[in-house]
């Protein structure tokens, strides 16, 4: 995740979820830091608790937490120390401290980073009793408005088999398209038929895909997205954990994917200079109408319109998004999360203060400056979202889909380490057409077991 970082004033639109007193309509941007602090559920003994975020201050995000952190001292009479220190808030300052006594209680991230970081050295502390306490709507609980998909998965569990990040916010990703640009769009049932767009939107003149190329994470969409619906939740993790490699030969699945990847290279449908560009330039040259489609998380709308609004000029997307079809033999019908929350450091001094934060962040009016202000999805399925991610949400929401981790998690896999070493260095060769995808799976079976033969 690059991103939902933008900054933004939004009036979001609609109504939608019942709250406890009929309908609930989500807020403007401004009109959320307005709302009344509701009363907290859970009042805790202990009076303090330190906070280390992965926000800054000034992003929408931190803005909502600051508000949030407020609302709960003025309920509580909790005091909570908060740093706002940024993305590799895991990495560069919780990581090396877990050895120490000086670790915060709260901290937070994405699921896959939190497991590489944290819970692979012991650092978290399972939160099952988070999901029995009341969040201050009705008698509701944690358990019982948070979407189960959003927590209970194989990689939110610690060694014992308990769950150690409670969600607050929710990424997914799909293809994004300006409904002023191209208009009529019928989502795309098969493969063929996404190439069809593809191919009209060469006619008219424009590129069909824009694509930052130096993000490894985002050239892995279409690989994964495709090999998903082939191998299904846990069948990419699976063939990437294969110490001898042979599952990427073996099953069949990644090579019809890989052809895929194959043919979106060689058809020339990527922009041109989308492989030596540097993020976010090719994905503002689609926010400028030059390509038709974009495959990014659900943070693309806030961050091209905050480009666009710095840009000046009125100009203006109107967001509509589709999910990838089924390709052709395949039994998955996938969507892919990636939730971000909380977790509490095993060393925390002030865990039961750590714990009543959450389950208060959970509130419908607290979580409601997610959507509203920071423009991103949240695991509430009760709560309402801006227009622009109408589309995406209803996919989201589906019971029919099969949630399964951005790339199943293989990017937080012995560190990360294995990733970097292989599935993205094939991967990118195989996007910029310099392998076939014969070679791509061939090189991916050779190329694991060589490093798991590194990695005893």
């Amino acid at each position: 995740m690059v991103a939902a970082s933008a900054t933004l004033a939004l009036a979001a639109s609609g109504c939608g979820g019942s709250g406890e007193s009929g309908e609930f309509s989500l807020p403007t941007a401004a009109g959320y830091f307005k709302t009344a602090c509701p009363k907290a559920a859970v009042k805790p003994a202990q009076k303090e608790l330190t906070y280390w975020s992965m926000w800054t201050k000034d992003e929408p995000q931190g803005k909502v937490l600051q508000y949030v952190i407020n609302c709960f001292t003025k309920q509580t009479g909790v005091k909570v120390d908060v740093q706002w220190l940024g993305r590799e808030v895991l990495t560069q300052n919780v990581a090396p401290a877990l050895n120490t006594d000086k670790v915060p209680d709260l901290i937070d991230q994405d699921v896959t980073k939190m497991q590489a970081a944290v819970v692979a050295a012991n650092g978290a502390q399972p939160l099952q009793d988070v999901l029995a306490m009341k969040t201050g709507d009705g008698d509701k609980t944690v358990k019982d408005v948070l979407a189960k998909t959003s927590w209970d998965f194989p990689g939110n569990r610690e060694k014992s088999g308990k769950i150690f990040l409670v969600p607050y916010t929710i990424l997914t990703n799909g293809w994004w398209y300006n409904k002023k640009q191209v208009k009529n769009v019928t989502p795309p049932k098969t493969m063929d038929d996404l190439f069809a767009l593809f191919d009209a939107a060469k006619k008219s003149g424009k590129a069909a895909v824009s694509q930052d190329g130096d993000i490894d994470t985002y050239n892995i969409y279409y690989f994964s997205q495709l090999a998903e619906r082939y191998v299904g939740g846990g069948g990419l993790m699976k063939a990437a954990r294969d110490k001898t490699g042979k599952s990427w030969t073996s099953d069949p699945g990644f090579l019809k994917a890989a052809q895929y990847v194959e043919r979106l290279a060689k058809g020339k449908y990527l922009i041109d200079g989308w492989d030596a560009a540097k993020f976010p330039q090719v994905q503002q040259r689609w926010a400028d109408g030059e390509s038709d489609y974009l495959f990014v998380g659900s943070w693309g709308p806030s961050e091209t319109r905050e480009y666009l609004n710095k840009q000046g000029g009125g100009q203006a997307i109107d967001y509509g998004s589709f999910q990838m079809p089924m390709p052709q033999g395949a039994t998955h019908d996938i969507i892919e999360q990636k939730p971000i929350g909380f977790s509490v450091t095993a060393k925390a001094k002030n865990p039961d203060a750590a714990k009543a934060f959450i389950a208060y962040f959970l509130n419908k009016k607290m979580l409601a400056g997610i959507p509203a202000v920071a423009d991103n999805l949240t695991p509430r399925a009760d709560l309402p979202v801006p227009a622009d991610l109408k589309d995406i949400k209803k996919a989201f929401d589906d019971p029919k889909k099969e949630h399964v981790l951005f790339q199943d998690a293989t990017d937080a896999l012995n560190g990360g380490t294995w990733a970097d070493n292989v599935l993205f260095p094939e991967n990118n060769a195989l996007l910029k057409g310099k392998i076939t995808a014969q070679q791509f799976v061939d090189q991916m079976a050779s190329k694991s077991a060589a490093y798991w033969k590194s990695h005893h």
